[in-house]
């Protein structure tokens, strides 16, 4: 891709470059991917916005094959050494692709857009970076998104002007074409969400698992 700096590359740099930012936990899983993908029959896989690898370390381990993506150079760093003290890094396709901007190549049994949020996002560009993940679901493949869908109740004053949509809000702009798809989960979680001086409450999030069927249905 075009070596452009864009506005949401050098936040995730200078994010993931903070020396006084906690970083993900080595191994920490992502229970909602766990859960989804552990019932699935490995195979190819894209993961978009891949931060630090933990989720396409866990792929791997499990048997796919993994093209993991994100914006941050530094993130794919940390990720790629991970991998290699993991034995994995041989099942795992890094790249760097600022997504509104640049795609992998390719269909994939499964497409993983977990908690896909960038504070500095522009009105439309998340809806567009998930209909192109759609176009990537190989067909018999999976699409699974899962999203944050309110802000955690210790939080008392949340960030003002930043949507955060329900699952039929993803599933309408997805645009997704009558009798191709199927949904196999929907649903509204409520988490247990730690803050980061210990405060102790709960979190909505929303997953969504569409299967892209092999033939029309309609």
């Amino acid at each position: 891709m075009t070596d452009v700096i864009t506005p949401t590359r050098q936040y995730w740099e200078d994010f993931y470059r903070n020396p006084d930012r906690t970083h993900s936990p080595v191994g920490k899983l992502n229970a909602l991917l766990v859960a989804e993908a552990g019932t699935l029959t490995p195979g190819t896989a894209l993961d978009l916005g891949c931060a630090e690898g933990s989720d396409s370390i866990w792929l791997a381990r499990q048997g796919w094959r993994v093209t993991a993506v994100d914006v941050s150079a530094t993130a794919l760093g940390r990720a790629a050494a991970r991998a290699a003290e993991e034995g994995v890094a041989d099942r795992i396709d890094w790249q760097r692709h600022d997504l509104p901007q640049s795609f992998p190549a390719g269909e994939f049994d499964l497409v993983s857009a977990q908690f896909l949020h960038s504070p500095d996002d522009q009105g439309g560009t998340r809806e567009a970076i998930l209909r192109r993940a759609a176009e990537a679901v190989a067909p018999g493949g999976a699409l699974l998104i899962s999203g944050h869908a309110g802000w955690p109740t210790w939080r008392h004053e949340p960030p003002q002007g930043i949507h955060l949509p329900s699952t039929a809000e993803v599933l309408a702009s997805l645009r997704l074409a009558p009798g191709r798809w199927q949904v196999e989960r929907d649903e509204l979680l409520v988490r247990e969400s730690a803050g980061p001086d210990g405060e102790v409450g709960t979190r909505e999030d929303n997953i969504l698992r569409i299967r892209r069927l092999r033939r029309d249905v309609s």
